[in-house]
């Protein structure tokens, strides 16, 4: 087994500033987030840092967005604070049995059994809150937040959210993941990712939270 890389004092801070940031919001932070709160001068000294994690093989930078960076799976934790591992392994102590739900009929739950395609064996250490279920993720309109389409998103059961949480949500016959935004007057599912626009709940609409996303399996652990 490799020996994890050695971080200097400082690089381990933003690795830690980047896992924070993932688990409490669904999302990596910018260079220009990342400086401000470390108190560089500049956005660059905070590149110059995530460079250095980039070539020790624990981050992987995207080009082309502000916060296209991912934690490797072998280095840490994943964009919900839990390490990306992925278990076929028959079910024993520690795991979960997680239905994988493909696509959903209008009108119908999403956890009825014409839905599920399969069931995967995960580790229950994997995640800060116990999934109820997975949901294979279509198109790219979350791409910023590090979910690409083909994963695997891990869902929690509920139907209530916080402001900036990543939420999937049934809006009229339509199952949609993006983060939740809620004012006095209407309820609005952001993107992260620029080419796609906000979704506008108006009042009246019909529009239900389905559950909370608390973790990921990529789609390339799955080939």
């Amino acid at each position: 087994m490799l020996d994890s890389p050695k971080l200097t004092a400082r690089q381990q801070q933003i690795f830690e500033l980047i896992q924070t940031a993932i688990a409490q919001t669904g999302a990596p932070p910018t260079r220009a987030e990342i400086a401000s709160e470390l108190g560089f001068k500049s956005a660059n000294a905070a590149e110059e840092h995530l460079q250095a994690l980039a070539r020790k093989g624990v981050i992987e930078l995207v080009s082309g967005t502000s916060r296209g960076i991912r934690i490797k799976s072998n280095a840490a934790q994943s964009p919900f604070g839990s390490r990306e591992k992925y278990s076929m392994s028959l079910p024993g102590f520690g795991q979960l049995s997680l239905p994988l739900v493909g696509r959903v009929a209008a009108g119908s739950p999403i956890l009825a059994q014409e839905h599920v395609d399969q069931s995967y064996f995960v580790e229950s250490s994997l995640f800060q809150h116990r999934p109820d279920y997975l949901l294979r993720v279509r198109g790219m309109s979350m791409r910023d937040a590090g979910i690409m389409d083909g994963d695997l998103l891990a869902v929690q059961a509920t139907k209530d959210a916080k402001n900036g949480q990543i939420i999937v949500a049934r809006l009229g016959d339509e199952v949609t993941v993006k983060r939740f935004r809620r004012n006095k007057h209407l309820i609005e599912l952001h993107p992260e990712n620029p080419d796609y626009q906000t979704i506008v709940v108006e009042p009246g609409e019909s529009f239900e939270i389905e559950g909370l996303a608390v973790g990921l399996i990529r789609n390339t652990m799955l080939m």
